[in-house]
């Protein structure tokens, strides 16, 4: 089973635009994930997939492996399709450029998945993280997750899922990590199938896998890593890196 990971950089962010071009103790945050990523010795080959010179030239021009986009996408997803289409691979990590602590245990949990599927029910499987803050199940800037008795996702919002209509009953929350790993015809079939109304609506591309009748496993995990979403957070992962 060949392996790889794909990490999608775009160089605009609506949030916190040149995010992955920052500064984090010394090096830029998209060659810090990338760096930390190849350091899993997890997988056969570690791409950055980009539609920016400045970007690509990051990594290249420090000894890692880069693929320039050749058309524009709207989703990470969409750029990785593309990147693998020829590739001679079965499993693709999608590791996120703004995660510089990329966690091994969490990517190989996934991998496992695979390795485990032998009836190849699985199309893609991701990482969920239990919460408990309701400032963080409230926000629609946190992504979740609820899945079936055997971890298959049923839906991902933005609003709060469950809703706690009866605060008793033991729900629990997750958030969702954006760290895919999929099966390369998954992946390929995103790619031609058009969006839907649901992904429309929330802004979350792993919808359409659902609307289309994929199925995602989730994966739970303790680690809940630094997402850099904005400035703040930015601040927030120099420390923990020093």
């Amino acid at each position: 089973m060949k392996i790889i990971s794909m990490i999608p950089a775009r160089y605009a962010a609506s949030r916190f635009p040149g995010k992955l071009m920052q500064d984090l103790s010394g090096k830029t945050v998209i060659r810090r994930t990338y760096e930390a990523t190849v350091a899993t010795n997890l997988f056969d080959a570690v791409f950055v997939v980009t539609d920016s010179d400045i970007i690509y030239n990051e990594i290249v021009n420090n000894g890692g492996k880069a693929i320039m986009s050749i058309k524009e996408h709207d989703c990470g997803s969409d750029r990785i399709a593309e990147a693998v289409a020829d590739l001679d691979v079965d499993i693709v990590i999608n590791v996120q450029g703004d995660e510089p602590f990329t966690d091994a245990g969490s990517l190989k949990k996934l991998i496992e998945v695979f390795k485990d599927d032998n009836d190849n029910s699985i199309d893609l499987a991701s990482l969920m993280v239990h919460i408990e803050d309701e400032a963080e199940i409230n926000s629609p800037n946190t992504v979740k997750v609820i899945v079936d008795q055997t971890n298959f996702a049923l839906y991902f919002s933005r609003s709060t899922i469950p809703y706690p209509r009866d605060k008793n009953a033991g729900a629990k929350y997750y958030k969702h990590k954006g760290v895919y790993a999929f099966r390369k015809q998954a992946i390929l079939d995103f790619y031609k199938l058009p969006m839907q109304a649901l992904e429309a609506s929330e802004k979350l591309e792993q919808l359409r896998y659902l609307e289309y009748g994929k199925r995602i496993k989730m994966v739970e995990t303790d680690v809940q890593g630094v997402e850099i979403d904005t400035p703040e957070d930015l601040e927030r992962a120099k420390k923990i890196w020093k």
